[in-house]
């Protein structure tokens, strides 16, 4: 048993989809790979996700150390910026394979196909 931030874990790979499982957390950590975006910003590239959801799951991922909030308080509205944190660039290649993946699926079996695939091998 593995004790990570206070929660067991039974094995490496739960430990893995403790800290990024779940429906979003992996695409948004995928927009996140380019560079920072604001919360809308984030928000209207993950079609389907709820305001909450969202909310929700940042704040998880950044209480994992995976990404950090910077807000910037000079004048109203109040800007807030989700950036990778230098732990959370560790997943790129992982992100990179679950791309890689899909894409093969998308090839292999999607019944409708769009003109581009998500971007494969992102660096930064």
């Amino acid at each position: 048993m593995y004790t990570i931030n206070n929660k067991e874990y039974p094995c490496p790979a739960s430990v893995t989809m403790g800290i990024i499982g779940g429906k979003w957390k992996v695409v948004m950590l995928f927009h996140l790979i380019k560079g920072p975006l604001r919360y809308n910003e984030l928000r209207k590239k993950m079609d389907g996700v709820t305001e909450r959801t969202l909310s929700i799951q940042l704040k998880s991922m950044e209480d994992d150390g995976m990404i950090s909030r910077k807000a910037y308080n000079t004048k109203p509205p109040l800007k807030v910026e989700y950036s990778l944190t230098e732990y959370g660039k560790t997943l790129i290649p992982l992100i990179n394979s679950i791309v890689g993946w899909g894409n093969f699926v998308i090839d292999k079996h999607a019944e409708e196909q769009y003109d581009k695939k998500c971007i494969e091998d992102v660096e930064l």
